[in-house]
C-alpha cells in the first residue's frame, strides 16, 4: 500500500472564496467552521467566502481562515476515502495537521490558532518587518547574501532546493531584494504583516506560550512532521515550547521532504488554499506524487491521480 501524507497549507496562500465548494457540499466540512465560528467568536466562513480580501489578509483572520479551510479538505478527503499515514504542514499548518493527528482536539486547535493569529498581529504592528522569496539560488547563497547586509535579514523558509525565504527589518529585506535582483535572482514581497519566523515575533512567542500550556496534547495517531526540526517529532512532552519556539524558528521544509521521502512516502497531498506546497514537493522531490485539494474539481483529480 503506497504510503500518503497530508500536507496542511501555510500563510499568504489566502483568497477570497476559499473553501466555498467544500462548506457547501460536505457535512465535516461545515461542522469545521461551525466549530471555527465557535472558538474564535468570529464568522471566519463569511470572511473566508465574501471577504474583503484585507479583512481576509489581516494575521488575525487569515491564520484560522486557512487552519478552518485546510480542515474542512481534510474531511473532504476523508469523507472521498482518502486515507493518510503521516501529517505536515507549513507554518501554521502545523495547527491543522496536529488536529488530523489527533495531537490537540479541533477545539483546541482553534483556540491556539487563536491565540497565536492574536500575538503575531499585535507583534507584527509593533515591528517593521518584510519577507521574500527568492527564487533561483540554493539556501547557501541565500545565507551569504544575508550575512553580508548590515542590518537584520535571515532566512526563514527553507521551502525547496531554489526557493527561500528570508525575513527581518523592513529596510536590509529591500537591500538584500536589490543585491538578488543585481545577480538577475527573483526577489518577491510576501503578503505577511511582518517578518515571522524570525527574532522579530519573540514577543509573539513570549505571549503565546502561555495559551499553549493551557492546552491538552496526545501522542499522535500518524506521522507528525515538524517545521522546527525538518524530521518526524517523536517527543510530545512539551508541545507548548516546541509551538512558542516555531513562531520563532526557521520552517525547514526541505529537509522535512527528505526526511518523509526516506521513510518511504509516495503520495503528497495538500489540504487547503492555493497549491504552494504541492509545487515545492514536485521541485523538491522529483518524480513525487503530489497534488492538492482546496475545490471539488482538485478533490475529484487527486482521486483519480491515487487510484480512487
Amino acid at each position: 500500500m503506497a504510503k500518503n501524507v497530508f500536507m496542511f497549507s501555510g500563510q499568504g496562500s489566502q483568497y477570497v472564496g476559499m473553501a466555498k465548494e467544500l462548506y457547501d457540499s460536505f457535512d465535516g466540512a461545515k461542522r469545521v467552521f461551525d466549530k471555527a465560528q465557535e472558538i474564535l467568536g468570529t464568522d471566519i466562513a463569511d470572511i473566508c467566502f465574501n471577504g474583503p480580501e484585507e479583512e481576509l489578509n489581516k494575521t488575525i483572520n487569515s491564520q484560522p481562515a486557512i487552519m478552518a479551510c485546510s480542515l474542512a479538505a481534510f474531511e473532504a478527503a476523508k469523507a472521498s476515502g482518502i486515507t493518510f499515514d503521516g501529517v505536515a504542514g507549513h507554518s501554521l499548518g502545523e495547527y491543522a495537521a496536529m488536529v488530523a493527528a489527533g495531537v490537540v482536539s479541533i477545539d483546541d486547535g482553534f483556540r491556539l490558532i487563536k491565540a497565536r493569529a492574536a500575538a503575531m498581529q499585535k507583534a507584527a504592528e509593533s515591528s517593521h518587518g518584510s519577507m521574500y522569496a527568492i527564487i533561483g539560488l540554493d539556501a547557501e547563497e541565500v545565507e551569504k547574501v544575508c550575512e553580508s547586509i548590515d542590518g537584520y535579514v535571515v532566512p526563514v523558509n527553507y521551502n525547496s532546493a531554489v526557493q527561500t525565504v528570508i525575513a527581518g527589518d523592513s529596510e536590509p529585506c529591500e537591500k538584500a531584494a536589490a543585491e538578488f535582483a543585481a545577480m538577475k535572482k527573483k526577489a518577491i514581497k510576501l503578503n505577511v504583516a511582518s517578518a515571522f519566523h524570525s527574532k522579530l515575533m519573540q514577543s509573539a512567542a513570549d505571549e503565546f506560550i502561555e495559551a499553549a500550556r493551557t492546552v491538552t496534547y496526545n501522542t499522535p495517531e500518524k506521522e507528525f512532521y515538524s517545521n522546527v526540526l525538518g524530521a518526524e517529532l517523536e517527543d510530545f512532552s512539551d508541545m507548548a515550547d516546541m509551538l512558542s519556539r516555531h513562531i520563532v524558528s526557521p520552517v525547514k521544509f526541505t529537509s522535512e521532504l527528505a526526511a518523509m521521502d526516506k521513510a518511504g512516502y509516495e503520495n503528497y497531498i495538500e489540504l487547503g488554499p492555493n497549491k504552494v506546497l504541492t509545487g515545492l514537493v514536485k521541485k523538491t522531490l522529483k518524480g513525487a506524487n503530489a497534488v492538492n485539494i482546496e475545490n471539488l474539481a482538485t478533490l475529484e483529480k487527486a482521486k483519480t491521480a491515487l487510484g480512487l
